[in-house]
């Protein structure tokens, strides 16, 4: 690892964990569309958003495996390992990215939640000291930007579009929102990356946040509910809601039937 002291380097693949584990339980969802979405070509962008995330999972996952493996202690592990092999406990992505399709609009209001703090996390992470996670950011910025582009314009088209649209994606958002709480939360492993040059700033990354979905919303005439509304939390530690443990044992199904299988 470069640039990052011994002492941070838990925190580091603590911080590369949230990263993968958040694209890699999202494109799952959103995978579960194929044969589902209401036209093709949208379920073409939805599969094509997954497949972006899986590739932005496989990258942070890879990073994370190789610092574990040096470490020692858990003998080789690699990106398929940390996909396929832990348990709902040692997940570490947030709540939001993990809660059920539903319907089209809770979807893609997940998605531009998610987008609209993704690219301004990523943004920041350009300019980290830590070499390998700027090269990764980089990469997965450019497919952030088309992500946020792409949901925040159905959000607006649903929003301000019928009557029927509108209110399915008001209660998108007012499902959603209880768990937003912890895109703005920054714990220790947050603090240390911030410290370390890799992570942005908190306070930075919040304001950004929240002006995107500001903007966003009331272009949509959607109602945006409180800030400081009571949420749920708990994602980043491995405190998740029961709809991880389901997602995982259909995600993880091959794998664990067959963990010595290499070739297929």
């Amino acid at each position: 690892m470069q640039n990052v002291s011994q002492t941070s380097q838990p925190a580091l693949v603590e911080y590369l964990l949230r990263l993968g584990d958040n694209a890699l339980i999202l494109g799952q969802r959103h995978a579960e569309w194929c044969g589902h979405a209401p036209a093709l070509e949208e379920e073409m962008g939805l599969l094509n958003v997954g497949l972006d995330l899986f590739g932005q999972a496989r990258h942070w996952l890879g990073y994370a495996a190789e610092l574990i493996s040096a470490e020692g202690g858990q003998g080789e592990v690699d990106a398929d390992h940390l996909a396929f092999r832990r348990d709902a406990q040692d997940f570490r992505n947030l709540l939001i990215v993990e809660q059920p399709n539903d319907d089209f609009a809770v979807t893609l209001g997940r998605q531009f939640l998610f987008d609209a703090w993704h690219y301004h996390l990523l943004t920041g992470l350009v300019d980290a000291k830590d070499p390998r996670v700027a090269e990764i950011a980089a990469k997965s910025l450019k497919e952030a930007t088309y992500h946020l582009r792409r949901s925040a314009e159905w959000v607006r088209r649903l929003g301000d579009g019928t009557e029927e649209s509108h209110a399915r994606m008001q209660r998108a958002i007012e499902l959603l929102w209880r768990f937003t709480g912890e895109l703005t939360e920054f714990d220790a492993v947050d603090e240390a990356m911030r410290e370390a040059g890799i992570a942005p700033d908190p306070e930075a990354l919040t304001a950004s946040w929240r002006a995107t979905v500001e903007q966003v919303l009331d272009e949509a005439t959607l109602a945006r509910p409180p800030f400081d509304a009571w949420m749920y939390r708990g994602g980043k530690q491995g405190h998740h809601t029961e709809h991880l443990g389901f997602l995982l044992a259909e995600m993880q199904a091959l794998p664990r039937a067959y963990p010595d299988a290499t070739v297929w």
